[in-house]
C-alpha cells in the first residue's frame, strides 16, 4: 500500500476538520494518511491499547516523510483515536481486541485460559520437527523458529500440545517473528498469538488449511494447519494434540458481507 510522492505539502498545523468528500485529492497529503491509518485501526489490524508501529516503519509503510507521520498521528491524537507515552503511540478505538476467545489464534487451538486450565509457550531457534522442513521448503536440518505450546486443567491432565515451525518467508516477511530469533532459547516464555496479525500487516493475505485425524489406540485427535500466503509460499505447519474426551476444538468462522 506504499506510495510514492515527490515532495509533502507544506508544513500546516493539522487540523481535525472532517475531510472533503467532494474533493478528496485537494486534501493535505497528512490528512489522507491520517484516514488511511484510520482505517487500519478500524479493520482491526492494529487493535485496541496495540503500541503503533514507529514513525520510520509508518513513513515507509505510507512513502512519505516522518514529518507527514508526525502531522497524521496529531489529527488522531486531538481526535482521541491515539494516545502517545513514553513507550511511544498506541491505538485508543473502544472494542475488544482482534484475538477474542471464540476467534482463531495462533497457534491452532490456543486460547486465554481461565483458572482451571495451565499454559506455557516457548519458542527455540532448532531444526524443525519431521516432516515441518519438507512443508516449509525448507533444507533439512536448516534451523528455523520453532514454537511450542501446552496445556493442562487444575488437577494436572494434559489438555493440548501443540508445535509450530515458521519458514523462512514468514520470518523475512514479518520482522516481529524474525526477532524472536535472538530470543529463542527454548525456555523463557514466548507470546506470540498476534503472529498472524503481523503477517497480515506486512500484506500477506493468510490461507491455511486444517486437516484432522484421529490418533490410533489414543482417546486424542491431531489438527495439522498449514498456512500460505497469495503466492502460495509456505508461511507455517502447526501440529496440535487434542485430549477429545476431555477437551472439544471449536472453530468459528466470520464470512464477509456480499458486496
Amino acid at each position: 500500500m506504499a506510495r510514492t510522492t515527490p515532495h509533502d505539502p507544506p508544513h500546516a498545523f493539522p487540523s481535525t476538520a472532517p475531510p472533503s468528500p467532494a474533493h478528496p485529492e485537494d486534501e493535505p497529503l497528512y490528512r489522507r494518511i491520517a484516514t488511511e491509518l484510520l482505517g487500519e485501526l478500524h479493520d482491526g489490524a492494529i487493535p485496541p491499547g496495540e503500541r503503533l508501529p514507529g514513525e520510520r516503519q509508518l513513513a515507509e509503510h505510507f512513502g512519505v516523510s516522518r514529518e507527514t507521520v508526525r502531522q497524521a498521528l496529531e489529527v488522531l491524537r486531538r481526535d482521541g483515536l491515539v494516545a502517545t507515552d513514553r513507550r511511544g503511540s498506541h491505538a485508543t478505538l473502544k472494542g475488544p481486541p482482534v484475538e477474542t476467545p471464540a476467534a482463531l489464534a495462533f497457534p491452532v487451538g490456543a486460547r486465554y485460559v481461565g483458572r482451571d486450565v495451565m499454559a506455557r509457550a516457548t519458542v527455540s531457534w532448532e531444526s524443525p520437527p519431521p516432516g515441518h522442513a519438507e512443508a516449509l521448503a525448507l533444507a533439512p536440518s536448516r534451523p528455523t523458529l520453532v514454537h511450542r505450546y501446552w496445556s493442562a486443567s487444575a488437577d494436572g491432565c494434559e489438555l493440548r500440545t501443540a508445535v509450530t515451525s515458521f519458514s523462512s518467508v514468514a520470518l523475512a516477511e514479518a520482522e516481529e517473528l524474525a526477532r524472536y530469533r535472538y530470543r529463542a532459547d527454548g525456555a523463557t516464555a514466548a507470546e506470540l498469538r498476534r503472529a498472524y496479525d503481523w503477517l497480515r500487516r506486512a500484506g500477506l493475505t493468510l490461507h491455511h488449511r486444517d486437516t484432522i485425524t484421529r490418533i490410533a489406540g489414543t482417546p486424542s485427535v491431531r489438527v495439522t494447519r498449514r498456512v500460505r500466503d497469495q503466492y502460495a509460499r509456505p508461511l507455517e505447519i502447526t501440529e496440535l494434540i487434542v485430549d477429545a474426551q476431555q477437551d472439544a476444538l471449536v472453530y468459528e468462522f466470520t464470512l464477509p458481507a456480499a458486496v
